[in-house]
């Protein structure tokens, strides 16, 4: 079986001419050959490429794989630990110390309480869409200001620092800068949420940083967590609902679906999660020997998980590669799954269906400005896959 076994030899850098929402070809060529492929990281370093649905879920439970940042084995030097509060890569019992003061925080109760704050910001947004328009720029008009307002608010960042703090999410976050200008923003972004710890610290006020000072985390881990609550609320959600909106205007029969049928919204999301998959991958270590899909994961071996190909899986989910807002597509793995699943599920998918709902109705002939071809997308090598720009327009 080892013999014959597929190899992935790097990841792809472009998805195929006319096939913006497709995960790369080569990924999709691996899992038709089978859901667990040998890989070699761009370090050197052998590894595995897990594209199969059922192989990421169970790796995701398995707590002999780490999430880990300083065990990750992908280059030839050392990696150094997450720094403190950046729980995505941690392990228990440090994952959890940071994760279970903000669960209850996060729930889809308080979620959706939020509805009405969603509705109000979408509606300011669409209103100054159609004033400017009847052209406009989706992405900046509205698939990024809704969920960034909303996480800064729920953070307690005040207005005025929205902007430069969504530029610097956005630098670091983007797939397109050197490594000095990341470096710069990323540094830029951790000393502004610095002194945001220590204001909330001295002045608490009503929002969830101002909450979790009262607890026993440290500035530095308060700054962590609140890094990756920022940039993974506003920068996923922005996605979604920009490259959503892209997926629905390219597909005019799911579109008038959603017309019709405006109750839909709960599955059309659903549903948009796992075709787009913006989130496209993440990597776990072997702590020990594991048998994966029939081969030998030995200790220390990095894997690579394909949420993608996984969401794109012909024994999860029939003729995958349609979009289709009838399908059940519930057990997606778009937020992950175990005990790193997505925190902010529950309020990416009220924004979600807040949004599409509103903009949908707001403007019933809304369609590409430009050929679809010439729509701008995010590089692969961007942490969040999207578009940069889409540009839109409407019958006034």
């Amino acid at each position: 079986m080892s013999e014959s076994l597929h190899t992935v030899t790097a990841l792809p850098a472009e998805r195929r001419p006319g096939c913006p929402f497709d995960p790369p070809a080569e990924l999709i060529e691996a899992r038709e050959h089978g859901p667990i492929s040998r890989y070699t990281h761009p370090g050197g370093k052998p590894g595995w490429m897990i594209t199969g649905y059922d192989l990421v879920r169970s790796v995701l439970a398995d707590s002999r794989f780490s999430a880990r940042k300083d065990l990750l084995n992908v280059v030839d030097f050392e990696l150094p630990p997450a720094p403190p509060g950046e729980f995505l890569l941690m392990d228990e019992p440090q994952h959890g110390r940071y994760r279970k003061p903000l669960v209850g925080k996060f729930t889809a109760r308080r979620m959706r309480l939020l509805t009405e704050r969603v509705e109000q910001i979408t509606a300011e947004c669409l209103d100054a869409m159609e004033q400017a328009g009847p052209t406009a720029d989706l992405v900046t008009a509205f698939a990024k200001p809704i969920p960034t307002i909303i996480i800064c608010e729920l953070l307690g960042v005040p207005y005025e620092d929205r902007d430069s703090f969504q530029e610097q999410i956005d630098t670091f976050m983007g797939g397109e800068t050197n490594d000095e200008d990341l470096i710069a923003a990323y540094t830029a972004t951790q000393e502004y949420l610095a002194r945001l710890v220590a204001a909330k610290r001295a002045k608490p006020t009503d929002d969830v940083l101002s909450e979790l000072t009262d607890s026993d985390l440290t500035d530095e881990e308060l700054k962590g967590i609140s890094l990756i609550l920022l940039a993974a609320g506003f920068d996923t959600t922005a996605n979604m609902l920009s490259l959503g909106t892209f997926a629905l205007l390219r597909n005019p029969e799911q579109l008038a679906a959603l017309r019709a049928d405006p109750t839909l919204v709960d599955q059309a999301v659903e549903e948009l999660l796992r075709y787009l998959t913006v989130a496209k991958s993440f990597m776990r270590t072997a702590l020990e020997d594991v048998e994966v899909g029939g081969q030998l994961i030995e200790a220390g071996t990095t894997v690579v998980l394909s949420y993608n190909t996984a969401n794109r899986d012909p024994e999860r989910y029939p003729d995958p590669h349609a979009l289709d807002l009838g399908r059940e597509a519930g057990g997606h793995l778009a937020f992950g799954h175990g005990i790193h699943l997505c925190l902010g599920a529950q309020l990416a998918r009220v924004e979600m269906r807040v949004a599409f709902t509103a903009l949908l109705s707001r403007f019933p002939t809304l369609r590409l400005a430009v050929p679809a071809e010439e729509v701008v997308l995010r590089p692969e090598a961007a942490d969040i896959y999207g578009v940069k720009s889409l540009p839109v327009t409407w019958d006034v």
